[in-house]
């Protein structure tokens, strides 16, 4: 037998000696894929929704959809890091977790309007 093809068969006798971890092993990577694809899905869902209402309050209008999202994301970013930073907090409510977001989105325009002047 080949040398390479030893090490196949080995690794091949062993995962089928013990079909139970491969088909784990398996399983979890396929669930932690899909965990990421669906929390993906939901930061650009509540990033565009935050990132609109931003746009709203600072300019009066959208921004444009992936300009929103982006602005809704990067403020929610901005809230998650540097709002404990300075020991703000909102609590552990719905509207807590919508106003922090929205609050760090304001900022980021205003940011970005300052810098374009």
């Amino acid at each position: 037998m080949r040398r390479d093809l030893k090490g196949l068969y080995v690794v091949t006798a062993a995962l089928t000696a013990s079909p139970g971890f491969a088909q784990e092993q398996t399983a979890e990577a396929i669930g932690a894929g899909m965990g990421l694809v669906i929390g993906l899905g939901i930061a650009i869902v509540i990033g565009a929704i935050v990132g609109w209402l931003a746009s709203m309050i600072v300019k009066g209008s959208g921004s444009g959809l992936l300009k929103d999202v982006l602005i809704g994301i990067g403020g929610s970013i901005l809230a998650s890091f540097v709002f404990p930073a300075l020991g703000l907090t909102f609590g552990g409510n719905t509207i807590a977790a919508i106003l922090s977001p929205l609050l760090g989105a304001i900022i980021l325009l205003l940011i970005i309007k300052l810098i374009r002047r």
